[in-house]
């Protein structure tokens, strides 16, 4: 499997691949991702839709900090990565 899926759930966002479940925070307005729009090694940029909002509005993800953090060494991790896809829960 070369892709990964991102969602939300509770209040965060969830990036998962392989046996990785990352969760990170997510905006409070947050109700949930339409699409991918871009995804560059780590930096996403996604559609998503928030309650404040009739619109949808882009929103950008850069996992390269979030990986650092939990000491995930980003390059190794992200370059097996070729497709991002949205999962709704």
């Amino acid at each position: 499997m070369d892709y990964a899926t991102l969602s939300n759930e509770e209040g965060y966002t969830v990036f998962e691949f392989e046996n990785y479940r990352i969760r990170f925070k997510a905006p409070y307005s947050l109700e949930h991702y339409i699409s991918v729009k871009e995804w560059d090694n780590g930096y996403l940029v996604v559609m998503a839709k928030y309650s404040h909002n009739n619109e949808y509005e882009e929103e950008y993800i850069d996992l390269n900090p979030i990986l650092e953090n939990l000491y995930i060494p980003s390059n190794e991790f992200l370059s097996k990565i070729k497709e991002v896809r949205i999962q709704n829960t």
